[in-house]
């Protein structure tokens, strides 16, 4: 028998990667929550006949049963939650109060409903904080200290969850993801530099601007993420909290040099100030093990072909 896989959030723009993957994974009916007002069309385009979709704002304690109780799920992979950093210093009881009751209210409704769906948490390597570089390659154990109001937010959604298996039995599965390339996410570095690279191959602007460029990072490719979601939901232990990311680290200064060098010709860059956040993350270098010995999972993209990725995709959109 096939079985129900649910997406919060599925229109978003990791959401929508993992449910392009998902319609490939046999004996998988691909479900998704979305709000009514939210486009579904621009990331859904390819797969739209192949989901089922229903409208819950998940802030909506009502609408949230009456969609868990429609959808049946025997999977729900949790990935609505505001995730733009720099706008949480903007933003911040938007954010929080977005992301910690939308949880709550999923899995209260789970909890009144009596059903029993492997949650998946998609949760954020932002948890740790700032890690002193003698502490990296992070580990799971190590010391969980989030400096901004959107990592605060996914750690209470985090502990949200874990206190439900805890208390009800309920089967959640925790992930940290560390830093990955989503091309339909335009507010984070990696897709904010490729946009430049391609309207200055366009003509349409001179330079690249950006903000820090020291932080260091592991970079992998959006595709190997969404596999391993799936991947945790089915093998991962519950309760438990797992690292996903890459292997090979590099500063975000050196992923621009490699963007441009994928790019048609030299493109100058420029420091911009209002791109600095008061307080940055500047070090993040998972440990994987835990994860990898548990599935056996390991990255299927090189960056060289990430980038190709990333770059093509805003060549045809900005076209």
């Amino acid at each position: 028998m096939s079985k129900k896989a649910l997406i919060t959030g599925i229109n978003g723009s990791g959401a929508s990667y993992l449910a392009e993957y998902l319609t490939t994974v046999p004996d998988v009916q691909v479900q998704g929550i979305a709000r009514w007002h939210t486009d579904r069309a621009t990331n859904l385009g390819k797969i739209h006949d192949k989901v089922q979709l229903f409208e819950c704002d998940l802030t909506d304690m009502g609408a949230t049963i009456r969609a868990l109780e429609e959808a049946q799920p025997d999977y729900i992979f949790h990935m609505a939650s505001h995730a733009n950093v720099r706008l949480c210093f903007v933003n911040p009881v938007a954010i929080f109060n977005n992301n910690v009751n939308g949880t709550l209210n999923l899995l209260e409704a789970v909890r009144i409903l009596k059903i029993k769906p492997v949650i998946q948490f998609c949760g954020t390597s932002e948890v740790y904080g700032q890690v002193r570089k003698e502490d990296t390659p992070i580990k799971e154990t190590q010391k969980i200290d989030p400096i901004n109001v959107y990592a605060i937010s996914k750690l209470a959604q985090e502990k949200l969850c874990k206190s439900y298996w805890l208390s009800y039995g309920i089967p959640v599965v925790l992930t940290r993801a560390f830093t990955y390339i989503n091309p339909r996410r335009p507010d984070i570095f990696s897709s904010a530099f490729a946009r430049q690279v391609v309207e200055v191959e366009r003509g349409e602007r001179t330079k690249i601007v950006h903000g820090n460029l020291d932080s260091t990072r592991t970079i992998i490719d959006v595709r190997d993420i969404m596999e391993a979601y799936w991947i945790a939901a089915n093998k991962c232990d519950y309760g438990e909290e797992y690292n996903i990311g890459g292997t090979e680290y590099i500063t975000v200064g050196d992923f621009l040099k490699e963007l441009i060098k994928h790019a048609n010709g030299p493109i100058e860059t420029e420091l911009d100030r209002k791109l600095l956040r008061p307080v940055d993350v500047t070090m993040q270098i998972p440990d994987v093990t835990k994860f990898t010995t548990k599935t056996g999972w390991a990255p299927k993209y090189k960056l060289s072909d990430s980038i190709e990725f990333l770059l093509n995709h805003y060549r045809e959109i900005i076209k």
